[in-house]
């Protein structure tokens, strides 16, 4: 360097890096003089303040080209609503009153790096505005400024994520703030790296949330993504990709298109999402040239309506994707953010006249692409195939003009930095004058933090802007459809739904891929039955599943697993939770009851009815003859076996159990301890009475009612011991395995139920052998043929109800019923057989009801029976018929009538 620059503060490293970075790209010469890049057109308004402006003017270039084609949508229209806007603020006399706003906007031809390399020109301007007192020569003379530039306070722009991101990166540091139109990349919601940018877009987080919730209401559960390399398409997919992953949609396919894609790579994306055939719908965050060119890949394949796009606002509602396309991008949902269409802005752009509009350097390029024609005497790139010359005098028909969405954000933009500067310089200098310090130096700090971030208006357009605290807007978009006009037979977009943190859509107006009403189906495996879980594989892919059925026990906990009720529970018809299944018992209305209860209740009348007999006819022959004592107790435990058809048929609980468990062995003990008590006396009566004139022991009324008590005791302790060993209680039973019927039984085991009768069929079996033993005894008492008849008879009961009972553990209603009924027969044989022929004697024919004739009918049998045996019949006839006589007589029976009747038939 021929001079040296003293530099104090923070200016001073700036300045170096301004020096070093233009430097680099060629700006200084080698005389250090500052010299304007390559290229240098700008559209420009002269102003007492300036705006900055980045748009992309031209295409990315191809190739080893800086820059490509007119743009002349986003570029040139954009362009122009900046210099409408400040046309209107400049006429406007509230904003900005005595001060001219002005602009200074370059082509960015939709790189970062050219754009950076402009920006560079803001950069210029702002060390022009340093007071040249700050800078000293080497000779200690002042430096004075060579250039006068007005600097920029604020930039406007850029269009794409990656160009805004380097300039931001380089504005920040000389704190110019910068007000994007349409970069939607999060990335630039970070303030810590952005500090000075802010936009009047929403960033990509809201789209991405407003095209899951999108795929969401069609069910699409498994899609594909293709993503433009750069910040816009990686970041938006990114975002698209959480959001999708919180409602289980999978991705078959991630795809990324790079940024000097070839027609190659194109069709490489689209072989690649026809590998799956159940993926219809496919994922775009693409730029426009992008989309483009995967559009016309499918052409190529003629894959037309094979996919559903789903492409973000970097397609949105332009036409330069779908133009020759139209058929392959048919049924497409484009998401665009809402925005009205500004008219002033027509009227205005539709009187441009090229020859007139000298602050835009590019409207005559614009001019020539649009009416396909060339300037003569002018070389203009893309141009030397073109025959017509352009005059300048062609219309802009609404044909070849349709004013670009963002508009409409472009004009929100300058107008919100012009609002920020007005109030800032209101507040600054109450007194408009040119010359306040705060209008010759704007504090971009200031501008931004304490006015720009704060600004709020209604841009008069249907719109409302604001910032939050990263200086985003809020995400409000339209969701388009493209497709075929069947009137006008053309293709174009229609908008079907709106997303404003919540989506609505209207699927009638919606034309999908094939031009068909019926949605189409994007998933990997289809939808499960209500009874059916989703069976995921190894590689956890929550998108492809098999579906496989629940157990008739269970539900479903979630889409991919079942999980048992639990006992006594039942899931509902659509297993989406369980109830508790009614607890079956006994019901006093079904035949299961009704016939045993019936037969319990005849018995009762029965029994109860041959107890008031025998009570009346308390002291005759036949009552005491039958031995009252134990005949009285033996009609209790008939009455207690009938009585437990009642406990045995009604709903379970501990108390019930309880009885049921005491009452059934206890009146079995009753009955079958009377009748062993009796058949031994009788047994060891007339055995004594053949060998010995000697009265047996313990055959008193008072001896034979404690023998009966002593066994019906010993079936108490065993009762007792059973229900301490096995507590009462009640359970739930599930029949033979089934789970879908619960009953409620007492809480024993029915091994255990019949474990308790082991006493009383102990006693049934000694019974019967002292029936048996005892079946010869004279007829008059033949009282113990009655019992053999009654024993033999409950044997056969209880060998068929043992069978019947265990063969019906899973029917419990015909398990209870055979044990009532079985209980009622036992006591109802013993009733029948050992009361019956007493009952007839006393009711029918009473005159038998005597003495004399039970006396002499045993008196002869015995000396008969005595006489056949003796080999003296007259002396054996005497011998024994003394014996007989004196062996009554030692149990007080004697001849006299009155005594016989009182001891003689109570002896039996």
């Amino acid at each position: 360097m021929l001079i040296s620059i003293k530099v104090f503060g923070q200016e001073r490293i700036l300045l170096f890096l301004f020096l070093f970075t233009t430097s680099v790209t060629g700006i200084l010469d080698e005389n250090g003089s500052l010299l304007m890049p390559e290229g240098k057109r700008s559209a420009t308004i002269i102003g007492d303040i300036s705006l900055g402006g980045l748009f992309p003017v031209h295409h990315e270039g191809v190739r080893n080209e800086s820059c490509g084609k007119i743009n002349h949508d986003r570029g040139i229209q954009r362009l122009e609503a900046m210099l409408f806007t400040i046309d209107e603020i400049n006429k406007n006399s509230t904003i900005l009153p005595g001060i001219t706003l002005g602009a200074q906007i370059f082509d960015t031809c939709a790189r970062g790096t050219y754009a950076l390399e402009k920006s560079l020109e803001y950069i210029r301007g702002f060390f022009s505005s340093l007071d040249a007192s700050e800078f000293v020569c080497e000779d200690g003379s002042k430096a004075k400024a060579k250039h006068h530039t007005t600097p920029v306070v604020g930039v406007i722009g850029g269009s794409y994520s990656t160009v805004s991101i380097q300039v931001a990166n380089l504005l920040r540091l000389f704190k110019i703030p910068q007000i994007s139109y349409a970069s939607t990349s999060a990335a630039l919601s970070d303030k810590s790296r952005y500090e000075y940018f802010v936009r009047t877009v929403p960033p990509d987080r809201f789209q991405a949330k407003a095209m899951v919730d999108l795929v969401h209401a069609f069910n699409w559960t498994y899609v594909s993504t293709v993503a433009s390399e750069g910040e816009y398409g990686v970041s938006g997919i990114e975002y698209f990709q959480q959001e999708a992953s919180a409602k289980n949609i999978c991705f078959a396919a991630t795809l990324k298109i790079s940024a000097k894609s070839s027609k190659a790579e194109f069709d490489s994306v689209i072989n690649h999402l026809l590998k799956n055939k159940h993926v219809k719908v496919v994922i775009l965050f693409l730029r426009v040239e992008d989309a483009r060119g995967l559009l016309e890949a499918a052409n190529r394949r003629y894959r037309n309506g094979q996919f559903l796009w789903i492409a973000a606002d970097g397609w949105g509602t332009q036409e330069a994707p779908v133009k020759g396309n139209e058929r392959a991008a048919q049924g497409a949902l484009t998401i665009e953010l809402q925005s009205t269409v500004i008219k002033e802005f027509d009227d205005y752009f539709m009187k441009l006249d090229p020859h007139m509009n000298h602050r835009n350097p590019w409207f005559r390029e614009y001019w020539e692409e649009i009416h396909n024609c060339k300037w003569p005497n002018e070389k203009t790139p893309y141009t030397d195939d073109r025959i017509l010359f352009c005059t300048g005098n062609e219309i802009l028909s609404q044909a070849k003009y349709k004013q670009e969405t963002k508009v409409q954000f472009v004009y929100d933009a300058v107008l919100a930095m012009a609002l920020a500067l007005d109030k800032m310089i209101k507040d600054d200098c109450p007194v408009r004058n040119k010359k306040c310090p705060a209008l010759l130096k704007i504090n971009g700090e200031k501008l931004l933090k304490q006015y720009l971030l704060n600004t709020s208006f209604d841009d008069g357009y249907g719109a409302t802007v604001t910032f939050d605290e990263s200086g985003d807007a809020l995400g409000r978009y339209n969701i388009m459809n493209y497709k075929l006009n069947r009137e006008t037979r053309e293709y174009g977009y229609d908008k079907v739904g709106t997303w404003s943190s919540s989506l609505e859509i209207d699927l009638d107006k919606i034309v999908w891929p094939g031009e068909t009403k019926d949605i189409p189906e994007s998933r990997c495996s289809k939808p499960c039955k209500p009874y059916e879980f989703k069976h995921v594989g190894e590689n956890g892919d929550l998108c492809c599943w098999i579906c496989m059925p629940c157990q008739s026990y269970e539900y479903l906990k979630n889409e991919f697993k079942c999980e048992d009720c639990g006992p006594g529970r039942w899931p509902t018809v659509d297993r989406k939770g369980c109830y508790d299944l009614p607890e079956n018992y006994m019901q006093w209305n079904t035949v299961y009851v009704i016939v045993p209860v019936c037969l319990s209740g005849l018995g009762i009348v029965t029994t109860l009815t041959v107890i008031i007999i025998f009570l009346r006819n308390n002291d005759t022959p036949i009552v005491r003859a039958s031995g009252k004592e134990l005949s009285y107790m033996l009609l209790c435990g008939c009455l207690l076996c009938y009585l437990m058809t009642f406990i045995l048929v009604t709903k379970p609980s501990t108390l019930v159990c309880i009885i049921q468990r005491f009452g059934v062995g206890f009146g079995f003990a009753v009955i079958y301890s009377s009748l062993l008590t009796k058949t031994n006396r009788i047994s060891r009566i007339f055995v004594s009475a053949r060998k010995t004139a000697q009265r047996p022991s313990f055959i008193s009324p008072k001896s034979q009612i404690a023998i009966a008590s002593i066994l019906i005791s010993l079936q108490v302790i065993v009762t007792i011991i059973w229900l301490v060993l096995e507590p009462p209680g009640t359970r739930l039973y599930f029949p033979n395995g089934r789970r879908d019927e619960v009953i409620l039984k007492c809480r024993t085991e029915d091994v255990s139920f019949l474990a308790s009768l082991i006493y009383n069929i102990i006693l049934i079996i000694i019974c019967t052998c002292y029936a048996i033993k005892t079946r010869k005894i004279p007829e008059n008492f033949n009282e113990s043929k009655f019992i053999g008849f009654t024993m033999y008879t409950t044997c056969i009961i209880w060998l068929a109800f043992v069978p019947i009972y265990f063969g019906t553990l899973n029917s419990f209603q015909v398990q209870i019923t055979t044990l009532c009924v079985s209980v009622s027969l036992s006591a109802t044989v013993a009733l029948g057989c050992l009361f019956a022929p007493k009952i007839y004697i006393i009711v029918f024919q009473p005159e038998k009801n005597v003495r004399k004739l039970t006396m002499n009918s045993s008196l002869k049998k015995m000396a008969a029976s005595t006489l056949n045996n003796s080999e003296n019949p007259a002396e054996l006839m005497k011998l024994n018929m003394q014996n007989f006589c004196n062996h009554f007589s030692s149990i007080n029976v004697t001849t006299t009538e009155t005594e016989t009747d009182k001891e003689s038939m109570t002896s039996l």
